[in-house]
């Protein structure tokens, strides 16, 4: 295997500290980095009020600068993101599940013509009863040669071109073995990286998933957008995106923060939530006037089954949506809507679940 490297040579033990206090959202944005692309800066200093006189000298100026903004009710500081390489020793006791953290990039959106060019994972083991990780993460990067020209739109995004990959493969035995030892793998959109590793690596077929787009309600959350980078920029972080290592370790580090408005981290909650069945459900023969409420409602339009459809987190919802669909679509008159149970070994791939029928 090749490893590759981005420079992130963080000393055992450093954990990256909470971001900067959430300010107005007028709030102009700078970064407080002079660092070059793909480096990483000096971990962040602590906030200005923890420092005494005889500490604040020892800092450098663009620290200081940072600081004095940071204090400012007119600017936010974004500090590039410090990857974190061990989370520290487990409480005594405690119950763990690996979590295995995935990002690709490919030649293209289609993962029935198109192939990998970059893989990375993380693998860190995750405490069940606070959603935290612990102990060191284990890092898999490498290219793989797709065996055609990368095309240029796909180099202006990665910055990853066909002279980089060339004669690069995989390491397959590596890749199996870190995830045939996973409990559970995340991705940002699972829904496009499950069927590319799933079309070039069996091991995933029968592994959990969960989502992280999907799988949390950013915008209950209080986010203005479910993209990593906002996400992280929301945190106080910036990075170099569209790398698939480092977009690994931004994800991580996101996801092991309290979510916004719950006591629970985003890792908890995806834990959870590869425990339970969510349901796509397909409102089959909804009048044709019908179709502004559905889509107000969050429904898509899938123009190959002709059929709206949308995606329920539970029985519950499911039940409930049933409901709402006999009394505001179907004109309380009966119906039959297909149902296709996914469960988190089928869920975000190209494989279908289970699929019945419900009388409403």
């Amino acid at each position: 295997m090749s490893q590759l490297s981005f420079g992130f040579e963080v000393p055992p033990g450093h954990v990256v500290p909470d971001a900067p206090r959430t300010r107005p959202k007028s709030r102009k944005k700078i970064t407080a980095s002079a660092a070059p692309s793909g480096a990483v800066s000096a971990p962040p200093a602590p906030p200005a009020e923890l420092l005494d006189a005889a500490s604040a000298p020892a800092l450098d100026e663009a620290a200081r600068m940072a600081q004095a903004l940071q204090q400012h009710p007119d600017y936010k500081v974004l500090r590039r993101l410090v990857p974190c390489l061990d989370y520290g020793v487990a409480p005594p006791g405690a119950v763990t599940r690996r979590v295995l953290i995935l990002d690709t990039e490919t030649t293209g959106l289609d993962a029935r013509h198109e192939k990998i060019i970059e893989l990375a994972m993380l693998a860190v083991e995750v405490d069940t009863a606070t959603g935290l990780p612990v102990g060191r993460v284990e890092i898999y990067e490498d290219f793989e040669d797709p065996g055609k020209p990368i095309p240029p739109a796909i180099v202006d995004i990665t910055g990853i071109d066909s002279a980089m990959v060339q004669g690069h493969r995989l390491n397959d035995a590596r890749v199996n073995e870190m995830v045939a030892r996973a409990d559970l793998i995340v991705a940002h959109n699972a829904g496009f990286d499950r069927p590319f590793v799933e079309a070039r690596l069996p091991v995933f077929v029968g592994k959990s998933w969960a989502c992280s787009f999907a799988g949390i309600d950013w915008k209950a959350q209080g986010s203005g957008s479910a993209k990593l980078e906002f996400l992280a920029h929301e945190c106080g972080w910036f990075y170099d995106a569209h790398r698939a290592q480092v977009d690994c370790h931004a994800l991580l580090q996101v996801l092991a923060r309290p979510l916004p408005k719950e006591a629970q981290t985003g890792l908890a909650r995806l834990m959870a939530a590869a425990q339970t069945t969510r349901y796509k459900l397909r409102a089959v023969g909804a009048p044709f006037d019908s179709k502004d409420l559905l889509k107000a409602r969050g429904y898509r339009w899938d123009a190959e089954g002709r059929v709206w459809t949308t995606t329920l987190p539970s029985h519950e919802a499911l039940q409930a949506e049933g409901e709402w669909l006999k009394a505001q679509v179907y004109g309380a008159r009966s119906a039959r809507v297909v149902m296709e149970a996914l469960d988190s070994l089928v869920q975000f791939s190209a494989r279908p679940g289970l699929i019945s029928e419900m009388q409403l």
